[in-house]
């Protein structure tokens, strides 16, 4: 049975805790590039299981407020060597303090250790309520434990819900757990006895005791050239200004499930005035390396591009002329327009090898969803999306912004 004595701290949570220095302020941590593939094979085989797990709400049917299923959050799984992908942050948990490399997942609401580094604290609390979430090929099965988060000398959360991993199913990740920015509700139902019950992230958390001034992210990545590069941000409270140059314009998260679980907008995608994609919903998400489109979708964009389809790597390639001749891929929503530059489209050369390809082979980043248009879920805007524009997560007004940073028409790659 659900612990009473926890849901009534759970109910006092935002009174209660010690005070911390920073007051309505933004918090900026730096993020890591975790590459962990040995071959394009690992990376898809990673996007793909994202994709299943994404796609298994679509058959699942709405959630209802009696009937929680427990999640599948599309992290990685981690099958036959395949480790999770994506960028990390640093953070110190208990006393003594224990740093832990934590994967930035936007599209999961728990955050949790026990991956690689074991937990330990004296500080820590077990409530003994059990904690659960299913992955493509994997779960995390634990217990919820309260103890204090540090993200800086000046910046912590002296009491957070924070999931403890015992047990590890078929996992394998490339940090020590996971640090969930999604929105709270996609947290429904990891808690198997009390599946209506959320917990309130660390967003939540720093709203909550007053750290930051309201319940945004603000994310910057900077085009990867190499592995392990430190070349991300997330801004907790709002935004860094420093970050992209011109005013930031918002969507509302989408109402249409499943994409309404996650960061999910309504946009229309056209390239060279042909219309690839109309108006309908899809998910940013940051634990996705390329960007998706419905398979018709796709269809008419590696016909526009001539793109071809390597059967080495699976991606589509084109010859330099073909590059040359290159359109912008447009995202049109409520009258905004962001333009993905031909560049921008492309894999990065220095990573070819990485892909089983040539030092002046081009690859394009748009893959198949490999499933047809439907009525919730049509493109995946991943990682190589938002190394070109500033994204900011807005769960109190429930809605996502972008805007152009000096990157959205660099020849990085």
């Amino acid at each position: 049975m659900f612990s009473v004595v926890f849901l009534l701290a759970l109910l006092a949570f935002s009174v209660t805790g010690s005070p911390v220095e920073v007051r309505n302020s933004t918090i900026t941590l730096p993020m890591t590039r975790r590459l962990a593939f040995s071959n394009v094979t690992d990376l898809l085989r990673h996007d793909e299981a994202r994709l299943v797990a994404f796609g298994e709400h679509s058959t699942r049917g709405r959630r209802s407020a009696d009937a929680h299923p427990r999640p599948t959050v599309p992290l990685s799984p981690v099958d036959s060597g395949v480790r999770m992908q994506g960028y990390s942050v640093r953070v110190a948990i208990g006393n003594p303090p224990t740093d832990y490399d934590l994967v930035v997942d936007s599209a999961s609401a728990i955050t949790w250790v026990g991956a690689a580094l074991p937990y330990f604290s004296s500080s820590g609390i077990n409530t003994n309520v059990p904690v659960a979430v299913d992955y493509p090929f994997g779960s995390f099965q634990g217990t919820i434990w309260e103890d204090g988060i540090t993200f800086s000398e000046r910046v912590s959360i002296p009491r957070m819900y924070i999931g403890v991993a015992p047990d590890i199913q078929d996992m394998n990740i490339a940090a020590d757990g996971v640090l969930g920015i999604g929105p709270t509700l996609s947290g429904l139902g990891s808690l198997p006895n009390s599946p209506d019950q959320t917990i309130p992230t660390v967003i939540d958390r720093l709203v909550e005791q007053q750290t930051i001034p309201r319940p945004m992210v603000g994310i910057f990545f900077k085009p990867t050239v190499a592995n392990g590069d430190n070349n991300g941000e997330l801004c907790f409270g709002g935004t860094n200004p420093k970050k992209y140059i011109k005013r930031l314009e918002y969507a509302d998260v989408t109402t249409i499930h499943p994409s309404s679980l996650y960061w999910g907008i309504n946009h229309e995608i056209r390239y060279a005035n042909i219309e690839i994609l109309a108006y309908s919903p899809g998910i940013i998400d940051c634990g996705c390396t390329f960007l998706y489109l419905a398979t018709d979708a796709y269809e008419r964009y590696r016909a526009a591009t001539g793109g071809t389809l390597n059967p080495v790597n699976g991606l589509l390639q084109i010859s330099l002329q073909q590059y040359n001749e290159l359109s912008n891929l447009e995202f049109h929503y409520i009258g905004r327009i962001l333009r993905f530059v031909p560049n921008a489209q492309i894999w990065p050369r220095s990573l070819n090898q990485k892909i089983n390809g040539g030092d002046n082979d081009i690859f394009l980043v748009v893959k198949s969803l490999s499933t047809p248009t439907s009525a919730g879920f049509n493109f995946i805007n991943g990682y190589v999306f938002l190394q070109r524009f500033y994204t900011v997560f807005d769960s109190g007004k429930r809605r996502v912004g972008f805007a152009p940073t000096l990157f959205t028409e660099a020849s990085t790659n």
